[in-house]
């Protein structure tokens, strides 16, 4: 069974699909980028304010799945500028501190105009 997950606490997906899913004790997250979820605008024009947005916004969606970064065992991210590589991990860092798996690639552009996006893999009921 898949369980879909949503919260008001992170933006509304601006396409046809969920926050999250869920099936059995896995949650997989949409990919998140730095969108206000009180206005719907792009919160930031810098690497460190959009991350730090993005990161709110998967608390936001794994906490309404019943977990928390501590449970994340991969993460996907994507950069507009690989030049912001260690700007966005200085940020990445503060919020993801088990070290799961993870690829970091630039991309030629994201939703929006956004400099970041990232996705998780995490599991309910601890790793």
């Amino acid at each position: 069974m898949i369980e879909k997950i949503a919260t008001d606490k992170a933006p509304s997906a601006i396409g046809p699909y969920s926050q999250a899913v869920m099936t059995g004790n896995t949650v997989y997250t949409s990919g998140q980028i730095a969108l206000d979820p009180a206005t719907g605008a792009l919160n930031g024009d810098d690497i460190k304010t959009q991350t730090e947005q993005v990161m709110k916004n998967l608390a936001a969606v794994l906490d309404a799945a019943g977990t928390s970064f501590e449970n994340v065992v991969k993460t996907t991210c994507f950069l507009a500028d690989i030049a912001d590589f260690a700007a966005f991990n200085e940020i990445y860092g503060k919020y993801i501190t088990s070290a799961p798996a993870r690829s970091c690639v630039a991309v030629k552009d994201l939703p929006k105009g956004a400099l970041v996006e990232v996705e998780v893999i995490a599991v309910v009921g601890g790793v």
